[in-house]
């Protein structure tokens, strides 16, 4: 399998599950925007602290507001983490790579990138935003399910679960340093108030919220869902369990050399964090780091397979 191909189908899973990562995160705030009283200091602006856009954000706009974020997070083709930016480079990805593919898998990329496009002006109206995400949302679950259906569990479809699953882990991990701010001993009266609508939030924003549920059997409380996102292995988005996969994907791929001990290194790191110990600049030092080796594993995958060394 040549570097570029392999190279192209890591991004391609990692650009569509930004996709789904993206409308999640828009479709589940809004929705808890909805519910929380004005009271409450929680916003749109937490949405590009999320994914560090803070910077590029106010280079465009000048009001932090429902409008303006939604039209930069959805719909911003310069933007590059953008929902639309991120399908086009998916479908760019996958038009390359058409012979490792099913057809259909083309086709559904295709059609969600044509969809996009064409209903990009709907994104400023509330109703048919969440139109527009839920159908995002099941055209990126159609997609992993084709692959997993149809493609033979081969070399390029480890390199499919790869980045999907380096994508997954450092999504988790920012939903997570923002959701440490909960925290906090200066948080507001009114936070401690809604501290469990929260945390429910931070769980749908995972689809995570019945299988807590049904593991914890107890009320929603921030240490049990910091936890459960970090250390379940059997929760698809957690961290650990994501680290899991990766581990079994490289060890699936020839040339992987110390590739699977620094996963061993970082799942170990995971297993050693015990936030009911831990204060809240504390757990987000800790989480800043967690990104950070995972930034550095992505490194290493690059490295060792898609970088083409010339004599």
């Amino acid at each position: 399998m040549l570097s570029r191909s392999a190279e192209r189908i890591y991004w391609l899973a990692r650009y569509i599950e930004r996709t789904e990562n993206i409308a999640r995160l828009v479709n589940v705030h809004m929705n808890l925007l909805m519910d929380l009283p004005k009271g409450v200091e929680m916003n749109w602006r937490q949405l590009i602290l999320i994914n560090a856009s803070e910077q590029a954000f106010f280079e465009k706009y000048n009001v932090a507001n429902e409008r303006n974020i939604t039209r930069f997070l959805l719909a911003d083709e310069t933007y590059s983490g953008s929902l639309l930016s991120s399908l086009t480079a998916a479908r760019e990805n996958i038009r390359t790579s058409r012979d490792l593919l099913p057809d259909e898998a083309w086709e559904q990329v295709n059609e969600m990138h044509l969809f996009a496009k064409k209903n990009l002006e709907t994104v400023a109206n509330r109703r048919h935003r969440v139109i527009f995400l839920n159908e995002i949302l099941k055209g990126c679950q159609r997609f992993t399910g084709l692959l997993s259906g149809y493609m033979s569990h081969n070399d390029p479809y480890a390199f499919i679960r790869l980045g999907r699953n380096i994508e997954r882990a450092d999504m988790t991990s920012r939903i997570l340093d923002l959701a440490s701010l909960l925290f906090s001993e200066s948080r507001s009266d009114e936070v401690r108030q809604y501290e469990t609508i929260l945390w429910m939030n931070v769980l749908k924003a995972l689809n995570a919220l019945l299988m807590y549920r049904q593991q914890k059997h107890s009320r929603v409380n921030g240490n049990d869902v910091v936890n459960f996102l970090l250390q379940d292995t059997n929760l698809p988005r957690s961290i650990s369990c994501c680290l899991s996969e990766i581990s079994v994907c490289i060890t699936k791929l020839p040339n992987h050399h110390d590739l699977p001990k620094k996963v061993v290194q970082l799942q170990t790191y995971l297993q050693t964090i015990d936030n009911t110990e831990t204060s809240q600049s504390q757990l987000r030092g800790v989480l800043d780091d967690l990104q950070n080796k995972l930034g550095g594993l992505h490194n290493e995958i690059t490295n060792n397979w898609f970088l083409i060394v010339v004599d």
